[in-house]
């Protein structure tokens, strides 16, 4: 009957986080081992950050798994860091240690509201809005059959060194990240001619349409 109990409180804090869906913005940091009931909530909170080689997610583990498949899987395999990154999808940031972890997370703060009523964080930009870019004049080729890197499009158009790349590696045919234009945050949403030819298929289309609503939510123009 304990267990009974143990559920409830789960379904409590599943309550929090919907109510508090598009409210306020949800992130969660994965620095260890998560299973069980446990990975529902970091699942549906806006970003989900992982470590490499020590961070897992997954309902259940690999002893669990052989005894009822009877396969082998390592918990990396399972639900490593990279697994959910560039697989699954879950995780929009897989970080080399937690302090970069930490990092990457103060370091979207720096593009969001607290909550949909205040406004996006503003910067001074020394980065001049009125530049003029040669580069771009060259950088898409007239071919329409040849590739060009779309990020590099969004760094020349953008503020200086304002890119903050989201879900680089899952889905990497759509880009989507937090930018700066004369200091104002922005949200971008762009085709990626390296990853096959920049076509929509289902992941890129989840992976573009859960980062519209999220600036939608918080009306960050896109």
């Amino acid at each position: 009957q304990e267990g009974v109990v143990s559920l409830g409180g789960y379904a409590d804090i599943f309550l929090l986080n919907t109510l508090s869906s598009g409210v306020i913005p949800q992130l969660s940091a994965i620095l260890g081992p998560c299973a069980g009931g446990a990975v529902y909530s970091p699942a549906i909170t806006d970003f989900i950050w992982m470590v490499e080689g020590t961070s897992y997610m997954f309902v259940t583990g690999p002893n669990v798994v052989k005894t009822v498949t009877h396969e082998d899987v390592t918990s990396e395999a399972l639900g490593g860091a990279d697994t959910h990154a560039e697989k699954s999808g879950v995780a929009h940031f897989a970080s080399a240690n937690e302090l970069e972890c930490i990092e990457g997370m103060r370091k979207l703060f720096s593009y969001i509201p607290q909550s949909n009523r205040e406004k996006t964080p503003r910067f001074k930009s020394d980065d001049d809005p009125t530049r003029t870019n040669e580069l771009l004049e060259s950088i898409i080729p007239d071919s329409p059959n040849k590739p060009y890197d779309m990020k590099a499009v969004i760094e020349e158009v953008t503020d200086r060194d304002s890119f903050f790349e989201v879900h680089k590696a899952y889905a990497p045919n759509i880009v989507v990240g937090f930018a700066r234009l004369d200091g104002e945050a922005v949200g971008i949403v762009a085709n990626q001619p390296m990853a096959l030819a920049g076509v929509l298929d289902i992941d890129s289309s989840v992976k573009g349409a859960r980062f519209v609503r999220f600036c939608d939510a918080f009306n960050i123009p896109l």
